[in-house]
């Protein structure tokens, strides 16, 4: 149990009631669903507070409506929001309570949001837009002064904010269940689904002292990205440019069948990754990796996203389990997939939450986490 902020003891009647009202913060969720609220009673109850009274709903037209119950002028106030499936409302939701509290006169408002949205679309792809970055500014007009996040699909996304944003890490919890709930892991080996996650990959073996393996090749692009041809630079000469220019030809690229780079045989397989959502990639990597030798197969990831047919195609494959954080609520995906394992990750949001309360020093949050994890 963490410490609490200052609070003030007050009898009445015999009883002690906690009040925070001296203490000069509050809680708030900013999605009032059961299963998104969860992880904001977890929060709150770690740090000895009472969640903010607030309302927010969905009007009879889809139009998204918050009402502030309590003064919170002068204020430090910290939004919990969770992404439930429907992202836009949640992002809906979390821009109007920023921006109510705003306008009550709010002292800072610090946004909690553990899985980040749109951070895949953090680059810009053919003609379209870096819509992570059109967020950020999104936040940033509504009122925000501070974001606590945790495993940004990439870190560089910080760059895109106009304000502070401290980027927490889930692997010390998903390193300790390593050790803690998987039998003979000594006899495990890391493996990253692609070149692009053996990074973060080679940090859990490293932490482990275990080995690493590496899958390469065959995932070739999807056909929605080669659908209209407006690849950037053109795949062909352009007889049409300047007379005399002869650009050199960009050459296609052909990945190798799809191989294995490391031993697997007769270990146990742990896949790591930041997110897990379409499960396609999961499935088929858990499939070789069972032909290559590996007897038992674990994924872990931070954001379990699940989406789609997720919980069924993880139940029908040759994963034996699949371990998420509660960055984003699943409890419906875990209903119908007992593979699916969860490990709460509140101690380190609420801990952050209170050093940031306190003007303390995020640095223990971040002991041993070098640039690269």
């Amino acid at each position: 149990m963490l410490r609490p902020f200052a609070t003030i003891a007050v009898p009445l009647n015999g009883r002690l009631i906690m009040n925070v009202a001296k203490s000069g913060y509050r809680v708030f969720s900013a999605n009032s669903t059961p299963a998104c609220t969860e992880l904001s009673k977890k929060i709150t109850e770690r740090l000895g507070v009472e969640l903010g009274k607030s309302v927010v709903y969905q009007e009879s037209n889809r139009e998204t409506r918050v009402e502030i119950k309590e003064s919170v002028r002068g204020q430090t106030i910290f939004i919990i929001q969770t992404i439930p499936r429907d992202v836009n409302t949640a992002i809906m939701e979390l821009l109007i309570m920023a921006y109510a509290l705003k306008t009550s006169c709010a002292k800072n408002i610090i946004g909690v949001i553990p899985y980040f949205p749109y951070s895949k679309q953090c680059k810009m792809r053919k003609r379209g837009s870096i819509v992570c970055k059109l967020l950020a500014s999104m936040l940033a007009k509504a009122g925000l002064t501070h974001i606590i996040t945790m495993d940004l699909h990439q870190k560089e996304i910080q760059g895109f904010f106009t304000f502070p944003v401290d980027n927490l890490r889930a692997s010390p919890f998903l390193v300790q269940y390593i050790q803690e709930e998987i039998p003979d892991y000594r006899n495990a080996i890391i493996v990253a689904k692609s070149p692009s996650a053996a990074k973060r990959a080679q940090s859990f073996a490293e932490r482990l002292r275990l080995g690493l393996a590496v899958m390469h090749g065959e995932a070739q692009c999807s056909e929605s990205d080669m659908a209209d041809g407006r690849h950037s630079p053109p795949c062909v000469r352009n007889t049409f440019g300047h007379p005399g220019l002869e650009l050199p030809l960009m050459m296609a690229k052909e990945k190798p069948p799809i191989t294995v780079v490391g031993d697997v045989g007769g270990r146990i397989a742990i896949i790591v990754d930041d997110i897990i959502d379409d499960v396609e990639d999961f499935v088929a990597t858990a499939e070789i990796l069972k032909e290559r030798g590996a007897y038992k197969i674990y994924v872990m990831a931070t954001h379990g996203l699940l989406s789609a047919d997720a919980p069924r195609l993880i139940e029908e494959s040759a994963i034996d389990e699949v371990v998420v954080t509660n960055t984003v609520p699943h409890e419906v995906q875990k209903l119908q997939c007992p593979k699916i394992k969860t490990v709460d990750v509140s101690m380190i949001l609420a801990e952050a939450i209170r050093r940031i309360h306190n003007g303390e020093s995020m640095a223990y949050l971040f002991r041993n986490i070098t640039v690269d994890d």
